[in-house]
């Protein structure tokens, strides 16, 4: 089985596409999570769920176009400074995750906006529309 887990403070705008989509995403190959701004919270679910891969959705500044999706090394991720108890432990949290799971794997969309009361912007809800494809196919 497969996992996801939904990172992202659903509160600032395209922030929240990570739980957004973990709790949108339907298909008997995979089990989400919306992890919020608290995904570590999640650990020992997933742990019990015994999945072989586990995708950690959130969104991230990678100077791309809004709505572009990236697997990020996360040996490279670093902090936006945010407020949130992911900014500083996202890398720290995947390598713990691979420490009891085969595959972990980081995919970013890049965000057009997080600004607090913002509504998901129209780049990013059609990368979350392709997402679904991409994961299905393995692509990820």
């Amino acid at each position: 089985m497969n996992g996801l887990l939904g990172v992202g403070n659903p509160r600032l705008g395209d922030d929240a596409l990570g739980p957004v989509f973990a709790r949108a995403f339907r298909d008997p190959a995979w089990r989400c999570w919306n992890g919020s701004i608290a995904p570590e919270n999640c650990v020992s679910p997933i742990r019990r769920a015994g999945v072989s891969l586990l995708v950690l959705l959130d969104a991230a500044e990678m100077g791309l176009e809004p709505g572009a999706i990236r697997v990020l090394p996360p040996d490279r991720l670093s902090s936006t400074g945010g407020f949130g108890t992911h900014a500083p432990s996202l890398a720290g949290l995947a390598a713990y995750l691979s420490t009891f799971i085969p595959a972990v794997r980081v995919v970013g969309i890049q965000p057009l906006s997080c600004r607090p009361g913002d509504r998901l912007s129209s780049p990013v809800r059609a990368a979350l529309k392709r997402l679904p494809t991409l994961l299905r196919s393995g692509t990820l």
